[in-house]
């Protein structure tokens, strides 16, 4: 039997299995070329960070590059610590994990966030999975699972915790069909605007983000459904449902 997750590091029974929401293989030398994933834990609770960086740390393939206690403290290191995942607590002392997730995917679209929580509450989930989180995850996940789900949050496949998936299942469908590739929501609304014949800049000034950020999140769209054209993408998602039919004029390859 597999040991739980717990900050103080003693074990327990689990109580909880990692749900992949996306599709995507997980596994370790997902991330950089040399197979290290690098995360940074934000939680206000010191015992807890370190549990949880005893946790991943006890894989070859995970280090933790840096802790935070808050959100400001975290988005002041996120350029020079560099991760590839970042574990954010939903209650910080100054601002909610929230609101740091949201800054985060709009300014650093290549880390995959995700939430590390003890609230498992329907709006707290509804509105991480709003702007663009890779995961919600409780605090009772077990040890080897969390790992699990750092490596596949590292690929963009999107984690939630299976206690929340039966109530979630109307989200869940905003990000694709019930089989192959989905896109987060920042992904889709950017999809949605370059079907519309949007151009990256005019997409950026409508969504009120830099064009590189646009040029990041059809890059990882690019990247999950295998296609290499503008014209292709929207043919691609129309198809398969990823997102309504919406005018096609004007596209560029």
């Amino acid at each position: 039997m597999r040991d739980a997750f717990d900050p103080s590091g003693s074990a327990a029974n689990p109580t909880t299995i990692m749900a992949v929401v996306s599709e995507g293989v997980a596994g370790a030398n997902s991330g950089r070329q040399d197979g290290i994933l690098r995360v940074l834990i934000v939680d206000d609770h010191e015992v807890l960070r370190t549990g949880t960086r005893q946790v991943l740390e006890s894989s070859d393939d995970i280090v933790v590059v840096g802790e935070a206690d808050d959100g400001s403290a975290a988005l002041a290191v996120i350029d020079e610590l560099d991760p590839d995942v970042v574990l954010i607590d939903i209650r910080l002392p100054d601002r909610s994990g929230i609101d740091v997730a949201r800054q985060l995917t709009l300014t650093h679209p290549d880390v995959r966030v995700v939430i590390l929580s003890a609230y498992d509450d329907d709006e707290f989930v509804r509105a991480a999975l709003e702007v663009g989180v890779t995961g919600y995850l409780l605090k009772t996940m077990a040890r080897d699972e969390l790992v699990s789900a750092v490596r596949a949050a590292a690929q963009g496949t999107t984690v939630l915790d299976p206690v929340l998936s039966p109530r979630l299942a109307g989200v869940h469908s905003s990000f694709g069909p019930s089989s192959g590739p989905r896109l987060t929501w920042r992904e889709r609304e950017t999809v949605e605007l370059v079907a519309e014949g949007l151009s990256n800049k005019a997409i950026a000034a409508r969504l009120g983000v830099s064009v590189r950020t646009v040029e990041g999140h059809l890059n990882h769209v690019f990247t999950k459904l295998g296609v290499e054209s503008r014209t292709e993408l929207v043919r691609h998602v129309l198809t398969q449902g990823l997102i309504s039919s919406t005018p096609s004029s004007d596209l560029q390859p």
